[in-house]
This record gives structure tokens, sequence and C-alpha cells, in this order.
């Protein structure tokens, strides 16, 4: 069957953040440059608080099928502390900062997208963001790419984050697309998950030389391998 679509994680697919999948040893570090930036004063049981709320949220100790926003989040983490509701937006905007500041595109990916759209491969995204991270961040880290991605979304446009199959059988619905037309490309086990519960083709890109069984259709070293499995069908 000819390939339809394909559509990418982000983090570590398309980009690579140079920072641990669980952040829970950085959210000190995090709002200490924030209380620096805004001239706060952070009580040790606000912190206290902020590490509560934050581990709470976070999907690597407690995973969710459903998304969070970001204005819950962070509504939650201002609360019971001094900081001015008024700083929630630049708070937010300094956290994620603080995660996104060494991120960089993988040296193939762009060369990678265009020609996969000038085959007119329908093209997507579909990428668990962290905390309620809102698009305008998540999507910046990728906004060089953009002209070539049909349908950049994240789990802030589905509602549902992976491996729930919900989000790619929403991208699948706007596409006018079979499901089985349909390739998935991530570097984790429930990216294969969700590919392998929509009935999508579960492609692993994996850059070590770790071996990583998690149910994968294909395994790639690198984007520009992706040029096999498009020729030979699906």
């Amino acid at each position: 069957m000819q390939v339809k679509a394909i559509i990418f994680d982000i983090g570590q697919t398309l980009v690579e953040y140079p920072v641990p999948l669980n952040w829970s040893a950085l959210y000190r570090p995090a709002f200490e440059s924030i209380e620096n930036k805004y001239g706060l004063h952070i009580s040790e049981g606000e912190y206290m608080h902020i590490g509560e709320v934050l581990a709470k949220y976070n999907a690597r100790i407690n995973p969710r099928e459903k998304e969070v926003s970001s204005d819950i989040i962070f509504s939650e983490i201002v609360s019971d502390t001094e900081i001015p509701q008024e700083l929630t937006n630049a708070i937010k905007k300094g956290f994620y900062g603080y995660f996104r500041s060494d991120v960089r595109i993988y040296p193939e990916t762009e060369d990678v997208l265009e020609k996969i759209k000038s085959e007119q491969i329908i093209t997507g995204t579909l990428s668990d963001v962290a905390y309620g991270m809102d698009n305008e961040f998540a999507l910046s880290d990728i906004k060089p790419l953009l002209q070539y991605i049909d349908f950049p979304y994240t789990s802030n446009d589905t509602g549902y984050r992976k491996p729930s199959e919900r989000g790619l059988e929403m991208l699948a619905d706007r596409m006018n697309i079979s499901l089985s037309g349909m390739v998935f490309v991530g570097d984790e086990k429930k990216d294969m998950e969700c590919a392998k519960n929509a009935g999508a083709v579960a492609v692993l890109i994996n850059r070590t030389d770790e071996k990583r069984e998690y149910g994968q259709d294909f395994e790639i070293k690198n984007l520009r391998e992706l040029s096999k499995i498009i020729a030979a069908g699906i």
C-alpha cells in the first residue's frame, strides 16, 4: 500500500532536546532563574509547593491520557504563593524557556521533510507537550520546518497524550486518509504503542546503539532512512 502520510514526533525525532525526559531534578534551578530574573523572593515552603504541583503534572511520573492546559497548571503553581498573578504568563514562558535553550534541529531533518513534501505525501506532527506547554513554545522549536508540515499537531490540539490512538485518528480524519496508509515516526515506546493502537505503521527512530524492542514495524537510525520505507510501500 502506498504511503499517504507521515506523522512525526518532535523531540528526539525532528529536533534534539539535550535535557532529561524527566525534568524533576531541574524544577528548582528553573524557578531560581525565574526568581532572579523578576526579583522574586520564593520561600522554601513555596518551592515545595511548586515542586509538588509540577510533580503532579509530570507525565513521566504520573502518566495521563488527557492533556491539561498550561493555564490550569501554572495557575495552580502561583496559587498559595506570594508570586503576583500578573506574572503567571511570564513565569510560564521562563519555565519552558529554561528547558528549550539548547534545542537543535537534526542536520538531515529539513532536507528529508522537503523531499517528502515533493513526493506529495502529507506530513504532520504529533507530540506530547511537557506541563501543558503552549504551541507557541512547542512549535517555535520547529519554526524553520513548518513550511514542510501540513498538520503541525501536539497534544494541545488533540486533547490526548500518547499512547492513546485518538491523536492519530484525528489526524487521519483531517487528512481524509486511512490509518493503514499512515506512518508514525517516533523515538519512544509510547510512540510505537500509539501507532499500533491506531493501526498505523510504527517506525522507531533510534539514534543510539542501544537495542530497543518496542513492537515497531521498522527501525531507522536517522530520518534519511525513511526513503527506503516510502519506496517499498507498506
